[in-house]
């Protein structure tokens, strides 16, 4: 097989998995023209349309189909060979993407991506943190970090640390002024900031204590999806926030933040590292998931 034939299937492949010029160009390091011209081509050497193209939406025909089941573990059989090559080496090699959310992002993978990489020179890490809901296969990620194992059928899950928990703060300015929640049922007296996804859907602010749930929806004025701001709220006095503890800490350490409500704040569930039971586990991604276990 000629060197032009294998880049036109290796881009058919990285389109009809990500469903995207654009991200199939991202994954090959090229342009989106570049990858639609490998795929026209290879489409004209073979006489059949694969794709069907709208200016929204890419899908596979039939005869596409057939042929990404084909060539999916072809192409796993390769990236196995090469990964194999790792034992000839001192450390690992190549691109690991994890996709994380943005709200435990810095707490989780902060720590670990300084010595990963100085561990590993040759391994390159791509980290996306967003807090929307992300299916890694479609989108071409090696790996996803979520709360809870939890799956969808087909993933491998792995417990990774830090276990989190969850913190109500507010500015001593701010309880200058109201006095310190004692019990969740408190804070309906209390300014506190609502918490909501990238779609706009709010989740409520959930305690535990002696066997006891309380799920606490606030009605404030402030709606935020991202912990900083969170945290940047809480600091100005306007409200009391329901953060990561650990986005909190420094604030909290230097007393420009207060806790409240600690006995009600149990620790969460375990993280989890997950990626496609099929997958074939590169030796960059044992590298990611051994120092996540740490």
């Amino acid at each position: 097989m000629r060197a032009t034939e294998l880049a036109e299937l290796a881009a058919f492949d990285a389109v009809a998995r990500h469903r995207s010029f654009r991200r199939a160009g991202e994954e090959r390091g090229v342009t989106a023209s570049a990858i639609s011209h490998a795929v026209s081509g290879l489409e004209a050497r073979v006489g059949i349309r694969l794709l069907n193209r709208t200016t929204r939406s890419v899908s596979l025909t039939d005869a596409g189909a057939r042929l990404l089941a084909q060539l999916s573990p072809a192409f796993g059989e390769i990236g196995s060979a090469l990964d194999a090559l790792n034992r000839f080496r001192e450390t690992p090699f190549g691109k690991v993407r994890i996709n994380a959310p943005n709200s435990v992002a810095a707490i989780v993978l902060g720590p670990v991506m300084g010595p990963l990489i100085a561990a590993n020179p040759q391994l390159e890490l791509e980290i996306v943190a967003t807090d929307r809901l992300v299916d890694i296969v479609a989108e071409g990620f090696d790996a996803g970090i979520r709360l809870g194992e939890s799956l969808r059928e087909g993933m491998t899950a792995v417990r990774i640390g830090p276990r989190l928990r969850f913190a109500v703060v507010g500015s001593p300015a701010y309880f200058e002024r109201h006095p310190p929640p004692k019990v969740p049922a408190d804070l309906k007296g209390h300014v506190c900031v609502r918490n909501i996804f990238p779609s706009g859907a709010a989740y409520p602010w959930e305690f535990s204590r002696a066997g006891k749930s309380v799920a606490f929806e606030p009605t404030g004025p402030l709606s935020l999806d991202d912990h900083e701001l969170m945290v940047e709220a809480a600091i100005s006095g306007v409200a009391l926030a329901y953060v990561w503890e650990g986005r909190a800490r420094l604030h909290l350490e230097s007393g420009r933040l207060v806790e409240c409500l600690a006995p009600w704040c149990a620790p969460e569930e375990w993280l989890y590292l997950y990626y496609p039971a099929r997958k074939h586990l590169s030796a960059g991604l044992r590298a990611v998931i051994e120092a996540l276990r740490a």
